[in-house]
């Protein structure tokens, strides 16, 4: 995108954010139009359309002819400064960058670390124009119903410790959504009606796919000098597209009920500062445990694991401290491993 409309883009979205949230703080109110244009800073044209595209988005805004507007029914709409006041201080979400409609949060994100980002710093978006997973795949990203954000993070981890991100970043998911959800989590179960993560970045509920997890980092030899955690979380959708509704599903299909994005967006990101911080304080080992104790696919599942060409085929029989993928194979050899496609071996 050239830079003068990437430009427009920000400042559009930082005017509906600012729109958002003085309607949000004023619901009882009947705002001027006069009003709200002075505090946006925008002509009264600008405003109407600013309106519009919030109704576009699922707002009602009630228009009274020479009097002003009135929220009637608020946008499920992230914008920072809502996500500020529902997060505890710390060192996740210190800074948003929030968008409408972007490519990629992790290309997003990217970009910021390249130009400086600090740790802990959030890109969010409503909608994904090109959300990525992992080998390639595309992460279908409908506007409103799911929660794509990535966060930055300069790590003091070597490029070969780097991997247990992905195992962090699930347990985290997985530990919110099961209480988000109250889907308590007990791999004994043998009904799969808990939220459980397939190795390294799949967290399933009932066998279906609800999240998914994408991590990407720009190291040197001995040192990672960021490294991106993306997170895709099918939130609200009533309805799964036909070509992915065997392999996915959402909250709201697994629950019967509708969820608060900004609830399940605080909720992972707490989980994720807590868990970093006791990978800094008690290293791998405390995240290659928990994952063990939440994963069915840790230890005692028949897998298929595929990787370019290579296929492995055996029974899980744990990680390694680093948090690979130890499979027993057929032949009785143990073979870590690193990266591939991971499915049930029937």
């Amino acid at each position: 995108m050239p830079l003068w409309l990437d430009s427009m883009a920000k400042q559009l979205d930082q005017h509906l954010d600012r729109l958002v949230d003085v309607l949000v703080e004023n619901a009882t109110v009947v705002l001027s139009g006069t009003k709200l244009a002075s505090q946006l800073r925008v002509p009264h044209s600008t405003l109407w359309e600013l309106i519009e595209r919030l109704r576009e988005m699922g707002a009602e805004i009630r228009g009274l002819p020479g009097t002003g507007y009135q929220l009637v029914k608020a946008p499920d709409v992230l914008t920072p400064r809502m996500i500020r006041r529902s997060l505890p201080a710390g060192e996740f979400g210190g800074r948003i960058h929030h968008h409408y409609q972007v490519d990629s949060t992790m290309s997003e994100a990217a970009r910021l670390a390249s130009a400086n980002a600090p740790h802990g710093t959030l890109v969010v978006a409503e909608e994904q124009t090109a959300g990525r997973g992992r080998f390639g795949r595309t992460w279908f990203s409908p506007r409103g119903t799911g929660l794509y954000f990535t966060v930055i993070l300069r790590p003091k981890l070597s490029p070969a410790a780097a991997p247990i991100l992905t195992l962090l970043a699930g347990v985290s998911v997985a530990e919110a959504v099961s209480e988000l959800a109250s889907l308590p989590i007990d791999i004994r179960r043998p009904d799969m009606r808990w939220p459980d993560i397939r190795w390294p970045n799949d967290v399933l509920i009932g066998g279906k796919k609800c999240a998914g997890i994408l991590v990407e980092m720009t190291a040197q030899p001995e040192r990672v000098e960021h490294a991106q955690i993306g997170i895709g979380v099918n939130v609200n959708q009533a309805e799964i597209p036909a070509e992915l509704a065997a392999e996915a599903t959402s909250l709201r299909i697994e629950a019967g009920r509708g969820f608060s994005r900004l609830e399940v967006l605080v909720s992972i990101l707490k989980r994720l500062e807590h868990y970093y911080h006791r990978l800094e304080e008690r290293g791998a080992g405390a995240i290659v445990g928990r994952f063990g104790e939440i994963s069915s696919y840790a230890r005692g599942k028949r897998v298929r694991v595929t990787d370019g060409q290579r296929v492995i085929i055996g029974e899980t029989v744990g990680l390694s401290p680093e948090g690979m993928l130890l499979v027993r194979r057929d032949d009785g050899e143990v073979e870590a491993v690193l990266s591939g496609l991971v499915r049930p071996e029937s």
